[in-house]
């Protein structure tokens, strides 16, 4: 049996376009392949936009590292539905992928009783806007991110008084004051399968840098979670509306208080950081085996 591990051209082996950071695709997929291969199942990576009709034979498919997909949203959510109404299994489903895609997201799971980080929402964030939320926030420094994005793209942080008064971002942001935490503490991020808990990791910016992926040198290493942060994860896992994902995997920073306050649920196509896991691939293997049999 085969099954489907989407791409884009910036994460696709072979692709003259690789993105700097596509060896986190490499690493995932060393992870999967082989757990999956001991059940019989072969993983296939292909491109998200290839015809439907280059699916036919994988009745699952992982939405895996389709990393451009917030550049050409609603083609990329299209697919995906359109996989669905073809037989396919999709995994995360259409319907968690919809509702993962906007940032809006974390206004539903705070309605659940998850701890957000502060946010105000804006259409097309101007200066005035900036210099406003900072004073609702009582902050000298607020980060700006795109309602659609991935891997920090379109981010930005801005201090008191530095933009310029013709400064402003022409598609939905979110505004959220900036937390030094994260320069300090690290961003804590909790890998789930099939809604149980798998590995946990903390992630730290390179210096001079607030951003902990890995593309902008941030670095990371493996945690044993305590359990009242554990539990904080998995209280945002048992939040998600849509049924229970595949894989999830939660990204909070700590509060002023000490808790744990949710920064991201990635459902899309988040790296899963196989290295700090190395049980990941024999979970999801197991996982994807039960849906395959459901």
């Amino acid at each position: 049996m085969k099954i489907g591990f989407l791409t884009c051209p910036g994460t696709h082996p072979g692709s003259p376009r690789r993105r700097e950071d596509a060896f986190e695709h490499d690493v995932q997929v060393a992870a999967l392949r082989p757990a999956l291969a001991a059940r019989g199942i072969e993983l296939r990576e292909i491109d998200w936009r290839s015809p439907v009709g280059d699916f036919a034979e994988l009745p699952l498919i992982l939405v895996g590292t389709p990393w451009d997909y917030q550049d050409d949203e609603a083609a990329f959510l299209a697919k995906l539905e359109e996989l669905e109404s073809a037989g396919h299994q999709v995994c995360n489903s259409a319907r968690i992928v919809r509702w993962n895609s906007r940032k809006t997201y974390l206004r539903d799971l705070a309605e659940r009783g998850a701890q957000t980080i502060p946010t105000i929402w804006v259409d097309r964030a101007s200066a005035a806007d900036i210099e406003s939320a900072m004073a609702e926030f009582g902050c000298d420094a607020l980060v700006a991110k795109r309602q659609v994005g991935a891997g920090a793209e379109g981010q930005s942080m801005h201090r008191k008084g530095s933009l310029d008064g013709d400064w402003w971002m022409g598609q939905p942001m979110m505004l959220q004051p900036f937390l030094a935490q994260i320069t300090t503490d690290g961003e804590y991020s909790f890998l789930f399968v099939d809604g149980q808990f798998s590995h946990a990791l903390v992630k730290r910016p390179a210096s001079g840098d607030y951003r902990v992926q890995s593309l902008y040198g941030g670095t990371e290493q493996p945690l044993e979670p305590d359990p009242a942060d554990l539990a904080a994860a998995q209280a945002i896992v048992d939040a998600i509306p849509l049924g229970t994902p595949l894989y999830a995997r939660i990204d909070m920073v700590r509060g002023d208080d000490g808790g744990l306050l949710v920064m991201e649920a990635e459902m899309i196509e988040p790296y899963l950081y196989p290295e700090q896991g190395p049980r990941l691939g024999e979970l999801m293997a197991e996982a994807i085996e039960r849906r395959l049999k459901a």
